[in-house]
């Protein structure tokens, strides 16, 4: 027999890979577990202080009139704002209803007009009354001290006291309504005697 030859196949193996090298700075600041839990006490420890700071410093004081200084400022804006738009909506109704107080003031100039002619005419027809009652007073006031009538009784001197005293306040309140009559007479002619030279002066002026 013949001895069989085993041929043995060695297959060129490839040499390993070393591993990446991992630079040291990275390798310091990856976090550890150590790191995370310290990272939990600093952020405690800012909680605890920012709480201290809030209760003894004055500037959150400051910070929480905050919201109320913007509210009123806000409020005031508004206000305004309304205020404006209030303005524009009467003067487009003032605009709107301007003929109608017009007319309604027209109206009642026109009754107080004739309100007052009717009290002039009233007014005058009392002081004509007053006139004639007056001129009875100065009569029997005349014929009193004619026949010397107020010498004979004391009722007599009384009546002719009380005569001569309501004829006297009487000429008095007469006396007024005259003067005052007058003047007002005196501003009517004025203004009349005004009405046509200023309406002149106005033309000559165009």
């Amino acid at each position: 027999m013949t001895p069989s030859i085993s041929t043995t196949t060695t297959t060129a193996s490839q040499p390993p890979i070393p591993p990446t090298a991992i630079p040291s700075d990275i390798l310091q600041t990856l976090p550890t577990f150590a790191s995370v839990f310290r990272f939990k006490d600093i952020v405690k420890s800012l909680e605890v202080n920012f709480s201290e700071f809030m209760r003894t410093n004055q500037s959150p004081e400051a910070v929480s009139n905050i919201p109320g200084i913007v509210h009123q400022y806000m409020h005031q804006e508004i206000t305004e704002a309304v205020r404006e738009a209030v303005k524009s909506q009467v003067k487009a109704q003032v605009i709107r209803i301007l003929p109608r107080i017009e007319e309604s003031v027209n109206a009642h100039l026109e009754a107080e007009i004739l309100t007052r002619s009717s009290h002039s005419s009233r007014t005058s027809y009392a002081v004509a009354a007053d006139l004639s009652e007056m001129e009875l007073k100065k009569i029997l006031i005349n014929k009193m001290e004619g026949n010397k009538s107020i010498q004979r009784s004391n009722e007599q001197r009384n009546l002719y006291k009380a005569l001569v005293e309501a004829y006297e306040a009487d000429k008095t309140i007469l006396d007024s309504y005259r003067e005052s009559a007058i003047l007002k007479r005196r501003r009517e002619d004025n203004d009349d005697q005004e009405g046509p030279s200023t309406g002149s002066d106005r033309g000559s002026k165009r």
